[in-house]
């Protein structure tokens, strides 16, 4: 008699593969050389924060905007997990540019219209290449379970300024619509980094990519992408500021002795360094999880996002504070970590929003 076993997932790999951290030394050392703080200080004053030509160095000769696409649509058919690391990355650097918003959540949205659409397809091949940019209209706020506005004209709408095209969802389904065809209106943002725009598509105009079944779970796909791969970038500040606090606090000399030899500090940077640790989990175990298409992954995105958000915050303001008076400068890129720390907390759905969904999920009754 055969001996037939259920079938089981495989368990999470929390682990980063040596693919991954060669991925991680190209994008470090692209972001060093091309994008460090110093040079990010002097573009927030300027009209665009986008360090020119940056975008064709990541996503097309390093080849990251194509790692979600699979190579028969002209990606590289790698996963979550690499574009994870990329994230990872980007958010230690505060790096302005749209990976999260059209390298993870435009793709994702796209890739789950190729059966629908074969304008999908198409715009899928471009946005691999790294020759265009898209961003789904809908505010950046927007959590993966809420339906997103449908309405003329969207405000907070991340990357705007620099979309190609937009997916633009309709009453009747979604849409993609030229950048030609939309007017962009500048808002005012508190992550300088990360710039807001509102959004709004002329009347009529666009190509119908699906019907509004398969657009609503199109864009879910996307905001859940986005916001288990944001649990990353928010790893990523987390990581910068621990290690930029300690080197700080080790050169820093009060009473001829370093201010990190002090045990208050100790203790608050032992108690990052645990926030730290928990946070690389839940980020990886969300990045695996939708890698896998494990049937737990908006569970474990929320799970990812609800801790990785207040740790990131928690990171970035005892960096200013460890600082002291030089945290507190405008010269000091710690007020750009905090600032983009402040706007991932709300950004793809509060700690709150995720909390939530994860009392439903595992039928819980949420807290009052």
């Amino acid at each position: 008699m055969t001996d037939v076993t259920e079938p089981t997932e495989q368990p999470l790999d929390l682990l980063y593969s040596e693919t991954e951290d060669d991925l991680r030394a190209a994008v470090r050392a692209l972001l060093t050389d091309r994008a460090g703080h110093q040079t990010l200080l002097g573009r927030i004053e300027t009209d665009s924060p986008y360090v020119p030509g940056l975008w064709k160095s990541l996503a097309a000769d390093i080849g990251a905007a194509g790692l979600l696409v699979p190579e028969k649509l002209g990606g590289q058919g790698a996963s979550h997990r690499e574009a994870a690391v990329v994230l990872e990355e980007l958010g230690r650097a505060v790096t302005p540019l749209p990976y999260l918003t059209s390298g993870v959540v435009a793709t994702e949205t796209l890739l789950a219209l190729v059966g629908e659409s074969e304008a999908a397809a198409g715009l899928l091949a471009d946005l691999a290449s790294g020759r265009t940019v898209a961003v789904l209209a809908v505010p950046l706020s927007t959590a993966p379970d809420a339906e997103p506005p449908v309405g003329d004209s969207v405000g907070g709408v991340a990357d705007a300024v620099a979309a190609d095209v937009f997916l633009v969802p309709r009453a009747d389904g979604l849409y993609a619509v030229p950048a030609a065809e939309v007017s962009v209106e500048a808002q005012t943002p508190l992550d300088l980094t990360r710039p807001l725009s509102r959004v709004t598509p002329t009347a009529g105009s666009g190509t119908l990519l699906a019907g509004p079944g398969a657009s609503r779970a199109a864009v879910r796909r996307g905001l859940l992408a986005g916001a288990g791969l944001l649990a990353s970038e928010q790893l990523g500040l987390a990581e910068w500021c621990l290690e930029e606090t300690v080197r700080h606090t080790r050169e820093r000399h009060q009473f001829n002795r370093p201010v990190g030899s002090f045990q208050a500090l100790k203790h608050r940077m032992a108690q990052l360094w645990l926030d730290l640790v928990g946070a690389r989990a839940a980020a990886r175990a969300a990045a695996d999880a939708l890698a896998t298409g494990s049937a737990d992954a908006p569970l474990t995105v929320a799970v990812a996002q609800a801790y990785c958000s207040k740790a990131a915050v928690r990171a970035a303001e005892e960096c200013v504070q460890l600082h002291g008076g030089i945290g507190m400068t405008w010269e000091h890129p710690a007020h750009l970590v905090l600032k983009r720390a402040k706007s991932d907390q709300t950004a793809l759905g509060s700690a709150g929003r995720h909390q939530d969904a994860i009392a439903a999920l595992v039928g819980l009754e949420p807290p009052r």
